[in-house]
């Protein structure tokens, strides 16, 4: 079997138009870190830190004594965030105010057994006590809007506002104020105006 890579199978979810479209997301599962306050501090640097150490713990238990039933190689998939407000009274602008949870899909052979497994190898292998955070869940996001954000984290309000626009003129509406961030490019090798980002929040069919 080839390689699985996301930005080639699931184009549709990791790759959209710098134009707004609708897309109905599929059950997937993740491993999961929540959080709250400014994501640039230490917290979430090493939140993000440990679900990459147990991703590609994962990724690697092919070379493993125990190799993991129906194993299939592919291509780590990028990091996620889902981003709220505590206090929903404050500016979005104030980013010590954020509440999130932030995340890697897994592949379709990782169990809730092996879940355990390879947290307990991560912590063996590096200390972190994010690694103990981690928990392991399948969400279906279902009905969304969603774009490519090029550019710097904060000029994503214009992006979303297309997508508000879009969704007035198409029939749909936001359901929730959540809203999700797919991080494809790393921000510490991209200058802020080339960073790619697919944003994508829930909405429902109103006409």
């Amino acid at each position: 079997m080839s390689k699985l890579d996301y930005k080639k199978d699931f184009k549709e979810l990791y790759l959209p138009k710098t134009t707004p479209s609708i897309v109905d997301v599929p059950a997937m599962t993740f491993a999961i870190i929540d959080g709250q306050g400014d994501p640039n501090g230490e917290d979430f640097a090493l939140a993000t830190e440990a679900l990459y150490s147990f991703s590609y713990k994962v990724k690697m238990s092919y070379k493993s004594k125990d190799v993991p039933e129906g194993y299939y190689d592919y291509t780590v998939f990028p990091l996620e965030g889902v981003w709220d407000l505590v206090d929903k009274s404050k500016p979005i602008t104030d980013k010590s105010n954020f509440a999130y949870s932030i995340m890697i899909r897994q592949p379709d052979f990782l169990t809730e057994e092996l879940f355990k497994r390879f947290v307990n190898e991560a912590k063996n292998k590096k200390t972190n006590a994010y690694l103990d955070k981690i928990r392991y869940a399948t969400i279906t996001e279902g009905l969304c809007c969603q774009i490519l954000h090029i550019g710097s984290y904060d000029d994503e309000p214009a992006s979303f506002e297309k997508m508000e626009q879009f969704c007035r003129d198409n029939g749909y509406e936001r359901i929730c104020l959540k809203h999700r961030e797919i991080y494809l490019s790393d921000p510490r090798k991209t200058e802020a105006d080339k960073l790619k980002t697919v944003l994508r929040f829930n909405v429902r069919k109103i006409h």
